[in-house]
């Protein structure tokens, strides 16, 4: 069987528990919903080589029907280039990140900039809303939804954080070994269409 194939059906049956977790009332039901999420993490730790704690922290801790993950991604051009941020593996990617519980998207992408980056920026547009698996590999244990923003650069420098290591501007056919769990080439190479369009249509899945 295909790897990705079997990854999906793992996904399917952890996301079937987790509804069957929330929405069963007899408590034997449960407990047979449990015992599918644990053998799902199981399964997945096998095949992704993961500590199975790590596993069931990413993969089993959610309550309630299963939804996507929002992750928000920025775009800021000086000079024909585009701003990357290093990883702490020392891959590179567009600054972004988790969308917080209590952050609009906009509000969340404006923050990941500031934090890994050190820009101050201004939200002008939306590039692009991706399903993560139609564009990343390797496949995560849960769906996102990428969003890509337009901004402004408007002051700012980068600072040592947690997070990132480095923040560096690159062109378009001099980029970095990247983090392509996070952001592709072709996902760079979008957001320089984007901003070199008079007339952007944002892309969607």
């Amino acid at each position: 069987m295909d790897r990705d194939k079997l990854i999906q059906y793992i996904i399917e049956l952890q996301s079937i528990a987790q509804a069957g977790l929330y929405y069963a009332k007899d408590h034997y039901d449960k407990e047979r919903y449990e015992r599918i999420r644990e053998i799902s993490a199981e399964i997945m730790a096998q095949k992704t080589e993961l500590p199975l704690d790590k596993v069931k922290d990413l993969f089993c801790t959610d309550y309630g029907y299963q939804t996507p993950k929002i992750d928000t991604r920025a775009a800021v051009f000086k000079d024909g280039k585009i701003p990357l941020v290093q990883e702490r593996d020392g891959r590179w990617a567009l600054p972004g990140g988790w969308c917080e519980v209590t952050l609009s998207p906009v509000e969340n992408v404006i923050k990941e900039v500031k934090e890994e980056a050190g820009i101050d920026v201004l939200v002008k547009s939306i590039i692009a809303v991706q399903n993560r698996d139609n564009h990343n590999k390797p496949p995560y244990a849960y769906g996102v939804v990428k969003l890509f923003y337009m901004c402004e650069e408007i002051g700012g420098t980068f600072m040592k954080n947690t997070e990132t290591l480095d923040a560096k501007y690159f062109d378009e056919d001099n980029l970095p070994t990247l983090a392509t769990e996070k952001c592709t080439a072709e996902q760079i190479n979008m957001c320089f269409n984007a901003h070199r369009s008079n007339q952007w249509t944002v892309l969607f899945d």
